[in-house]
């Protein structure tokens, strides 16, 4: 029988009388739980499964918050990306072309929320150089408003802008000039399938341009299927007339789109039609946050699993300590001492494994891009393609909500892992343990 916690031999002490014992473990309840948590020969195995639960809490902590903080980051970084390049409202016309422009371009301006709104021609066109063909989507905009166009006017030189005028010259995608081996001064041709009208039909419609520069959005798809055009020619080159496509708006509050719908529809007349960004993009939004919710539910039963670890390592733990309760019983400790002696015990395991994986997490989110280029060049792999993620680097945000919820989900469980061991040591009857024992 283990007499750790029977009467001192030198000063017939009890564990009772030690409660004045000064420092962290004055309190006798701590004392034990946590010497229960030691590694003793006799214990041994009982330590290794509680180990392997605080590395399991661990894990499942860190696990939940870096993947949360990815999902936020792929959010966030592809919803700035999009709006920023396509616009917050599309004010388009009713049976396709939209005239009159500039005048529905001041009105919508005028209306309080609308930060920008500009006049664009879009079409699909092949391009090709070199050799190389892709098909690519043709933008017409003034050169004023692409240079308003903030996620594509600061990687855009200064002397590129310059260049963006008349009817000759072009800025694309840097994805785009790296597949074709494109630089600033060289040609690139566009051939559009409607171009003029002939007695023998529509022929396409092919011209070179001069690559005045390139721009760098960040999101892959961009980088290699946009071409900027100055907005008189791609009228011109798309037989758009004296027409435009749209007007790209852009308002204070992108999550405010819907009521904005109202006041733009009116400033843009009969003739428009009014299209908000969650119409364009609502399905896929929609996947990113089915996805995020069903991972928070599969990687949460890593910590269920380390939880359920606790259970098992303190009913074993209980079952090789019936003696010791049994002589707490027999000193005068009541049922609820022992209950709370294993529940701080588990809950130990529970609060310790969450803090650490929450300062793993936490760290991990904070140099994720680092940690994956030196993983990718000890590898020798590209484990964050862009051209399959759509974006150039690896973004993390974390969401102080999502974080505080993992952390009280994983105490809960940890506190609900310990009840019914430390109910089972509290009921254990003192006179049938001192007898197996």
């Amino acid at each position: 029988m283990n007499n750790s916690l029977a009467p001192d031999a030198r000063t017939g002490d009890s564990a009772a009388s030690r409660r004045t014992v000064a420092g962290p473990f004055a309190n006798f309840e701590w004392m034990i739980a946590l010497r229960y948590l030691r590694s003793r020969r006799r214990e041994g195995f009982v330590s290794v499964i509680s180990g392997f639960s605080l590395v399991g809490i661990a894990l499942g902590v860190a696990t939940l918050i870096i993947v949360m903080a990815v999902m936020n980051g792929f959010r966030h970084e592809l919803l700035s990306r999009i709006l920023g390049l396509n616009g917050h409202i599309v004010v388009q016309g009713q049976l396709g072309a939209l005239p009159g422009y500039d005048a529905i371009a001041a009105r919508i301006r005028a209306v309080p929320g609308v930060t920008r709104a500009a006049p664009i021609v879009d079409g699909q066109v092949m391009a090709t150089a070199g050799g190389l063909n892709a098909g690519v989507l043709v933008r017409g905009m003034r050169k004023k408003d692409l240079e308003t166009l903030a996620v594509v006017s600061k990687s855009i030189p200064a002397q590129a802008l310059a260049r963006f005028e008349g009817g000759d010259s072009v800025i694309i995608g840097s994805r785009l000039a790296q597949k074709m081996g494109l630089v600033p001064g060289m040609q690139i041709t566009l051939i559009a399938p409607r171009g003029n009208i002939t007695p023998f039909g529509t022929t396409p419609r092919v011209k070179s341009y001069t690559v005045a520069g390139t721009f760098t959005v960040g999101m892959s798809e961009y980088d290699q299927t946009y071409i900027f055009m100055p907005l008189e020619e791609a009228q011109l080159y798309f037989n758009m007339d004296r027409s435009v496509s749209g007007i790209e708006v852009m308002i204070g509050d992108p999550d405010q789109a819907n009521a904005m719908v109202g006041p733009i529809a009116r400033a843009s007349g009969p003739y428009a039609r009014i299209v908000t960004w969650q119409d364009l993009n609502s399905s896929f939004f929609s996947a990113l946050m089915v996805e995020k919710n069903v991972m928070f539910l599969i990687l949460s039963l890593i910590i269920l699993v380390a939880a359920l670890n606790i259970v098992s390592g303190l009913i074993m733990l209980v079952k090789d300590k019936s003696g010791d309760i049994a002589i707490l019983r027999t000193m005068g400790a009541t049922r609820g001492a022992v209950m709370r002696i294993f529940f701080i015990a588990g809950a130990s395991i529970g609060v310790t494994g969450t803090l650490f994986g929450f300062l793993i997490g936490v760290l991990f989110c904070a140099n994720i891009e680092n940690i994956r280029r030196f993983l990718s060049s000890l590898t020798g792999t590209n484990l964050f393609n862009p051209e399959i993620y759509f974006l150039s680097t690896m973004p993390a945000e974390m969401d102080a909500g999502e974080v505080i919820a993992v952390v009280i989900m994983a105490l809960a469980l940890s506190f609900l892992a310990t009840l019914y061991p430390s109910w089972r040591a509290a009921r254990l009857d003192p006179v049938e343990a001192l007898r197996y024992e």
